[in-house]
């Protein structure tokens, strides 16, 4: 499945979020959705993870395991090799204040703005098109104790920063971002696996 996108950084696809949010009280996860395509499995990671990984809308209860069943949903569908992503009626009229999530996009300008000038592409061999199944298997392990990670403080950012450097691995086609998220996903694994001994 190809990761090309419309998206020109990381601040391009915050403002588009925010022109959403600024349309009624709620912006719900079909409108986001809608906005950045039922193709596009890259940018889609990316905002899962920045949802998760914002203060004001990752901490809000709920909202991690949410994210984590879109996350799963979306990475076993492009495993069984869906052209499409689908997700049920009821998450996608899930919705969020849009004053909390301007408030989430404000508090991701200022790294965005860093992240955007070190994004590149690098070691394009480890992001090629099969890359999407490695970084789609390892997202949907990810995903699958998000609800857990609700209850260990902390371990839900850390799921939500490897969400988002896998997104941003296949947006820039950066083999290096892609190597720190699969180290990153092996952190969760070790504070998972200590918590449940």
């Amino acid at each position: 499945m190809s990761e090309q996108n419309e998206f020109q950084s990381l601040r391009d696809l915050l403002n588009r979020i925010r022109e959403i949010s600024q349309k009624g009280e709620d912006t719900s996860v079909g409108e986001i959705i809608e906005m950045v395509g039922e193709r596009s499995y890259g940018p889609l990671l990316l905002i899962t993870g920045l949802a998760t990984l914002a203060p004001i809308i990752g901490d809000i209860p709920g909202i991690p395991t949410l994210l984590g069943a879109i996350v799963f949903l979306f990475s076993a569908q492009l495993l069984l090799g869906k052209e499409h992503f689908w997700l049920p009626k009821f998450l996608l009229m899930k919705s969020i204040s849009s004053k909390k999530l301007d408030k989430g996009i404000q508090w991701l300008e200022s790294p965005a703005r860093v992240i955007d000038k070190l994004l590149k592409p690098r070691l394009k061999v480890l992001v090629k098109d099969t890359a999407v199944y490695l970084i789609a298997f390892m997202c949907l392990m990810i995903a699958s104790v998000m609800p857990i990670m609700e209850f260990v403080p902390f371990s839900a950012n850390i799921a939500g920063v490897a969400l988002t450097v896998f997104g941003l691995a296949l947006i820039a086609r950066d083999g290096l971002l892609l190597v720190l998220a699969l180290l990153l996903t092996l952190a969760i694994a070790f504070i998972i696996i200590s918590v449940l001994i």
